[in-house]
């Protein structure tokens, strides 16, 4: 099982990145980017700040629960990695493809939250 006093530390930082892509985005990117191009920079921020939130959650139930983590939050650090950062890449370069990239993130997403579920379940008693 992986220290979780790591992965709050990694939650950390990936919070302070977050703020910072946001304040980026609304100040140095306003008058540069187009309206469209801003909304997915802000749900790139959005998602990248409530799984690191996310992270920082399992943390905390791995050091308190006999629960597994090293998947969740490994498939949640995926997640923010290319779904967020597939989005911010192609914000600042314009490249259309890497939007089908981001997908990939998504799901990574989505079978963390699933597998942190099936490790509760399995430590129910």
């Amino acid at each position: 099982m992986p220290n979780p006093k790591i992965i709050i530390a990694i939650a950390a930082i990936l919070l302070a990145l977050a703020v910072a892509a946001g304040a980026f985005g609304a100040h140095a990117l306003k008058n540069i980017l187009s309206a469209e191009r801003l909304e997915t920079w802000q749900t790139a921020v959005q998602y990248h700040a409530w799984h690191a939130l996310g992270l920082l959650l399992i943390a905390l139930i791995g050091s308190q629960f006999d629960i597994a983590i090293a998947w969740p939050s490994s498939l949640l650090l995926a997640g923010i990695i290319i779904f967020s950062g597939s989005l911010y890449a192609l914000c600042l370069s314009g490249i259309g493809w890497l939007g089908a990239i981001t997908p990939i993130g998504g799901v990574a997403f989505i079978a963390g939250w699933i597998v942190l579920a099936v490790q509760a379940f399995r430590n129910l008693n």
